[in-house]
């Protein structure tokens, strides 16, 4: 048979011994399986039969056609010439997914766990406002836009080479995030001293105790974020085409059930871990009086960074010794692969055009590759749905701790424990997703009528953010020095909120009872008073003494501008009498579990109603607008907002954020997420108003190029 010659020559592993029985029973079946075929049904089952049967043979015939000897040389495990018998035992598909899972853990370990922790902290530390760490995590977002396409496209060469050098690059992102730990002074914030008291001759601090004049360092956490969504990017797209075409595909659920799973762990360790980390003072190596408790508190949030660049590197080195293709027929497209050129050429021996094999081998074939999935509307209003929802994830991780200490009056580390533990439903929400398609068998509209559901609950619950605490009482900020009392704001007109009451550590803060003190403004050390109204410091209150209180704790005395019987007042904020805490928390585990629920299934049913081999492609094209329309500008935006809502900030044109207006801050929270809980509903539903079957082709459209024949039958199926 020419066409089988042809594919032999092809293949160049035509082996010498092979009779000519097997070319005659060849010819025999291929040739005349279309001529004896009775009518076909119309469902076309039996044309279907002698198809398969057709390319089972051909799948063997090509196996039979290998080098042992040479197949097994090229698919050692090793590096070079080191390939020694003891190291294939990992040569597996199941370490591989070991390996990979590990790296799926660390990415999310760092990327969502570690940055979205550390992000108060490095405010304090290095003089950053919330729109510049809004960028810091947006910057992975952007470098992992402008990589997907490429990654996507041309990662069918050597995955493990792709995959390994990824890792490598996003574990020196790790190490360059810790890096201005050591290159910047120490640390050297102390707790209150006579020298923070009211005195006329007061010693002012070191301009090194706090982070003025290191904002510049805001670039090297953009550089250490921008390479690890460089070494990011194959993870996702390469690693999960790795992993499918080396497993049995009865097995494939079961893999990437266990890489996605250990996807979404990495975060909920990386929050809980990082917020035990911020409970170590930044410089270990010195004594400090200050806990963690105190509004001055920077933790140590770099170890966690150093500790996935020590863990990366080494398993990069690990996935760069895997061979392109894994010994055994382990893939469902191992004998078919090799012959799939054959079954796409024409009657007259070409190739269709534009042939889907050769997608991602040449750069000109990628615009019609991206045309080939623009055609389909579903995976656009798809693609925009998922868009959605890892925005909002992205928005919620990234402000989420800033949020919760401001509103609740906690420290840095006990928000962060928190939150890592409310990243628990989240993944439980994912599995039970996954559980759901596959216990019911949902297809592609069943599963967008779920996230319609779930999409519609979730815009429900987002309400919860209209809970919000009173803003502490702040003496020269909500409220003025001589009284505590709402009455007197209202007669001058300075209501908390306006801009009267923004302060830049101006005048505001100096009043009658403190003018004399020289008290030093960059320095923000709050008291709570003996009349519940916090002060910046216990220069600012007019306090004159200290003194140890029977719990350790400092207690000031002789404050001149506390109003009350007892002119005292103890170190630290002060505690709102906000009852909503509980609430709060037990409305954002079921937000959680929401979203969680959500998260997986549209990606399934995207991955249902695109052509077979635009699967990985596919799936970069839809990153690419979650990055973009989604996870790049959502903290940037929210960041803004937010940075709105300050009422008491370092300096007015940059610097962290000393105390927020909760209603405002949980307005325009509120408005940020419901404004992408809505889309993403008229997404999900627009994608389901465009899931319609498209006519099938007839039996002798021979002429159809198999892309789009293939896109055909995935929309039939996708139903």
């Amino acid at each position: 048979m020419p066409g089988l010659r042809n594919a032999k020559q092809d293949l160049q592993d035509s082996p010498p011994d092979v009779d000519s029985g097997v070319d005659s029973q060849s010819h025999s079946s291929l040739g005349s399986a279309p001529r004896s075929l009775p009518s076909v049904g119309a469902d076309g089952s039996a044309h279907s039969a002698v198809v398969s049967g057709a390319t089972s043979f051909q799948g063997q015939l090509c196996e039979r056609g290998h080098r042992p000897t040479e197949q097994e040389s090229e698919q050692l495990c090793g590096w070079g010439a080191l390939r020694p018998r003891a190291l294939q035992v990992f040569n597996t598909p199941r370490w591989v997914l070991f390996f990979l899972s590990v790296a799926s853990f660390l990415q999310g370990f760092v990327v969502t766990g570690l940055v979205n922790t550390v992000v108060t902290s490095i405010e304090r530390r290095f003089d950053l406002s919330s729109s510049q760490t809004g960028l810091i995590v947006s910057s992975f977002d952007i470098a992992s836009c402008v990589c997907l396409p490429f990654v996507s496209y041309f990662g069918n060469g050597h995955k493990p080479r792709w995959l390994g050098w990824g890792i490598g690059i996003m574990g020196l992102g790790s190490l360059v995030f810790a890096l201005p730990h050591f290159t910047t002074p120490p640390y050297q914030a102390a707790a209150p001293e006579r020298s923070d008291m009211c005195s006329s001759n007061a010693t002012h601090f070191s301009p090194h105790t706090a982070g003025d004049g290191l904002s510049g360092y805001v670039y090297v956490f953009v550089l250490a974020q921008v390479l690890h969504g460089v070494g990011s990017t194959p993870l996702y797209t390469v690693g999960f085409t790795f992993l499918d075409e080396n497993v049995k595909s009865n097995n494939a659920p079961v893999y990437m059930g266990v890489f996605y799973t250990a996807t979404a762990v990495g975060p909920s360790v990386g929050m809980l871990l990082g917020g035990f980390f911020l409970s170590f003072f930044s410089e270990i190596t010195l004594e400090t009086e200050l806990t963690p408790a105190s509004p001055l508190w920077v933790g140590a949030w770099w170890i966690g960074f150093l500790l996935v660049g020590a863990l990366s590197l080494p398993l990069a080195f690990i996935i760069l010794g895997y061979p392109r293709k894994l010994p055994g027929n382990n893939g469902s497209q191992d004998t078919a692969a090799p012959c799939e050129a054959e079954a796409q050429r024409r009657k007259d021996g070409r190739r269709s055009t534009p042939p889907q094999s050769q997608f991602g081998e040449t750069l000109r074939d990628m615009p019609r590759s991206l045309l080939l999935l623009l055609r389909i509307p579903s995976f656009l209003f798809l693609s925009l749905a998922v868009t959605t929802v890892n925005a909002l994830i992205a928005v919620i991780s990234a402000f989420f701790i800033k949020f919760f200490e401001s509103q609740f009056s906690v420290s840095s580390s006990q928000a962060a424990l928190i939150f890592g533990a409310m990243v628990i439903p989240l993944c439980a929400g994912s599995l039970i997703g996954t559980f759901v398609i596959k216990m019911f068998k949902l297809k592609c509209r069943g599963i967008i009528w779920f996230c319609i559901v779930i999409s519609f609950v979730g815009l429900l619950l987002n309400f919860m953010f209209f809970i919000h605490c009173p803003t502490v009482s702040t003496a020269g900020v909500t409220v003025p020095y001589s009284s505590g009392q709402r009455v007197r704001e209202e007669e001058r007109g300075t209501l908390p909120g306006t801009d009267s009451h923004r302060s830049f550590l101006k005048d505001e803060l100096v009043a009658q009872c403190n003018s004399n003190c020289s008290c030093e403004r960059q320095r923000f050390s709050p008291v709570c008073g003996a009349d519940g109204v916090m002060y910046f410091s216990p220069c600012f209150a007019g306090c004159s003494s200290i003194n140890l209180s029977s719990t350790g704790g400092e207690v000031f005395s002789d404050c001149s501008c506390v109003q009350a019987n007892v002119s005292s007042a103890v170190a630290g904020k002060c505690v709102g009498s906000c009852s909503y805490e509980a609430v709060f928390l037990a409305l954002y585990v079921m937000t959680s579990l929401c979203v969680g629920l959500y998260l997986i299934p549209p990606i399934t049913a995207t991955l249902r109603c695109v052509p077979e081999r635009q699967k990985s492609f596919a799936l970069g094209i839809q990153w690419i607008l979650v990055r973009t329309l989604g996870t790049i500008p959502g903290p940037i935006v929210l960041g803004s907002l937010i940075d709105g809502a300050c009422l008491l900030k370092q300096s007015e044109v940059q610097g962290s954020c000393f105390l927020y207006e909760n209603q405002q801050l949980s307005h325009f929270t509120l408005i940020t997420c419901a404004v992408y809980r809505v889309f993403g509903t008229v997404f999900f539903i627009l994608a389901l108003v465009f899931l319609k079957a498209e006519p099938a082709p007839d039996s002798g459209e021979t002429e159809m190029p198999p892309q789009e024949g293939a896109g055909v039958r995935q929309l039939q199926t996708c139903l």
